[in-house]
């Protein structure tokens, strides 16, 4: 009985993390269409580096404050007192959380506005050496900035609803998000507001804040239908307000850890030289957006989505005192990642080139951007499962109510990168910093799974380790049956250009994907069955057991 209660709580896991799949999927493919748009008005240049630093700033605050930080520690909370104290406190402890964000991210709005000058020097000393790159970088930061309002808000929306099982419609709000971006951004930059003197790149700006407000506003519908509606309290003595708080301290630390590699990274790039003109470059801050635009799509579609699933199981667990079954869900949780994230990433590191060339090749991205954006793409990949890990793992930590060992980890994490920056980037430019974020997240998984398993006794590490095994033996089989197909293919198929690229991932990756299949077969992986019922035919069956489903 007990066995089977397990097997129901890893089938739950894996089939509400499917429900997110296939949504963060289309905000995933909607996320590669936005970039499309950039790639094909803006190229990887002036205009996208100086909106791309822009847009880092709000985006660093949200991390720290809202999608990051906050959304840990109150779906920990928040689920803990639904389990403990009922709906009604729930209630409560929304709204109050609500009101101290909303007065906190206003303020701390107000400041970035006021000082965008001096965050845009520290971010990008670099674009100050490159006449108006700068001035149109700190403009563009002052359009953007009330986004981390509307994307805190969106935030917490998707906290209480995927504290209630309700899955499906939170991850597709980022969807919307993307939806509003491009659509906003296109009337305003490119029809309606050319008419009022706004630029392109200004109504891409705009169209950043459409695409927030939007992914606020279509999760509202749901909290109203679930008994959520909105009414001010403030009150910082509330002990689920204090324990967010209390978590949240760490674990804005922590998350600040990793926006301080970003923001080194961003420095490092703003100021590579071309060799070819001795002069700071345009360019290497978009490759590397590009690049891990690609990275995003595993790592949401199968990291976030899985680690969205098991936080409020995990949560659950910890509030009913049962380490047997958090340490089982949290094994099967990297389990999973594992089986999806291994050839994600082989696959990106050997289709590279035609997958890059094949979406952004295009307008005013040339070839020179896809190679370059190739080459960031190969040493991302060598992190990927790493990364996904780390988004399953430190959430965890947090169920415990342990916020302190994250947070050394990621403070750690800050020397690694910056050695590894200081290092790598002279002699290999972008890539190295790619590389340098790779390393990153692979020395945070390995310490992250070490802490783990001392703080639980065992991780069920055996069955760990020869789940790895299997799916790296798989992948590896998979790569070189893409490397194959793509070298015929450019070799022997009368095409160029782009369908020659269509070619060559259309047939590579369905080639590859039916040996990984086999080989995943042949090796007995028991993820494998679980992970294609969760992903396909449980949702093409149209089955309800999870009430996320029709939201």
């Amino acid at each position: 009985m007990a066995g089977d209660k397990a097997q129901a709580r890893r089938s739950n896991v894996a089939g509400n993390a499917g429900i997110v799949s296939v949504a963060v999927m289309a905000s995933r493919v909607l996320g590669l269409v936005r970039d499309q748009v950039f790639a094909i008005f803006f190229g990887a240049g002036f205009q996208y580096d100086a909106f791309l630093t822009a847009f880092r700033i709000p985006n660093l605050l949200r991390d720290l404050f809202a999608e990051g930080a906050l959304s840990s520690a109150f779906v920990t909370t928040f689920s803990q007192v639904l389990e403990t104290k009922g709906k009604q406190e729930a209630v409560r402890l929304s709204n109050r959380v609500a009101t101290a964000m909303i007065l906190a991210i206003v303020a701390i709005s107000l400041l970035g506005w006021l000082y965008s000058n001096s965050v845009v020097y520290l971010l990008a000393p670099g674009f100050f050496d490159l006449p108006g790159k700068a001035e149109l970088t700190i403009h563009l930061t002052r359009i953007m900035i009330p986004f981390l309002l509307f994307i805190a808000l969106a935030a917490q929306a998707m906290g209480v609803l995927n504290a209630q099982h309700y899955f499906g419609l939170p991850a597709m709000a980022s969807a919307f998000f993307n939806l509003g971006s491009i659509v906003g951004g296109l009337l305003l930059g490119f029809i309606l507001g050319p008419a009022v003197g706004l630029d392109p790149i200004e109504g891409m700006a705009y169209g950043t804040l459409v695409g927030g407000l939007l992914q606020f506003a279509v999760q509202w519908p749901s909290l109203l239908r679930l008994g959520f509606s909105y009414r001010p309290m403030l009150s910082l003595s509330d002990p689920g307000v204090r324990q967010i708080v209390r978590l949240m301290g760490p674990a804005v630390v922590g998350v600040a850890a990793v926006q301080i590699n970003v923001f080194v990274n961003t420095n490092f790039a703003s100021a590579i030289i071309d060799p070819a003109t001795a002069r700071v470059a345009n360019g290497p801050v978009s490759w590397l957006s590009y690049a891990f635009r690609f990275m995003q799509f595993p790592i949401g579609v199968f990291g976030v989505a899985i680690a969205t699933a098991t936080l409020p199981s995990i949560s659950r667990s910890a509030a009913r005192k049962d380490i047997g079954e958090f340490r089982q869900t949290l094994a099967h949780s990297l389990a999973l990642i594992f089986l999806f994230c291994i050839p994600s990433a082989l696959g990106l590191a050997v289709l590279g080139r035609p997958i890059v060339a094949l979406i952004f090749e295009h307008g005013r991205f040339t070839n020179l951007d896809t190679i370059q954006t190739a080459n960031a793409l190969a040493a991302y990949s060598i992190g990927l499962a790493g990364y996904a890990a780390v988004k399953v793992l430190s959430p965890a930590f947090y169920a415990l109510d342990d916020a302190r060992t994250p947070m050394l980890i990621s403070l750690g994490s800050i020397g690694v990168n910056y050695a590894m920056n200081s290092l790598l980037v002279e002699r290999l430019g972008h890539v190295g910093l790619a590389f340098s974020t790779s390393t990153v997240a692979l020395v945070n998984f390995m310490l992250l799974v070490l802490f783990m398993r001392r703080k639980l006794g065992r991780l069920e590490g055996r069955r760990l380790s020869w789940t790895f095994l299997k799916i790296s033996l798989a992948s590896t089989a998979m790569a070189a049956v893409a490397w194959l197909v793509t070298a015929q293919a450019s070799t022997h198929l009368p095409l160029s250009g782009f369908a020659l690229h269509l070619a060559q991932v259309v047939a590579a990756i369905s080639l590859a994907g039916i040996l990984f299949y086999l080989a995943c077969r042949a090796l007995k992986v028991k993820e494998l069955d679980e992970a294609i019922d969760a992903v396909a035919g449980r949702l093409l069956r149209g089955q309800r057991e999870d009430r996320g489903v029709g939201e």
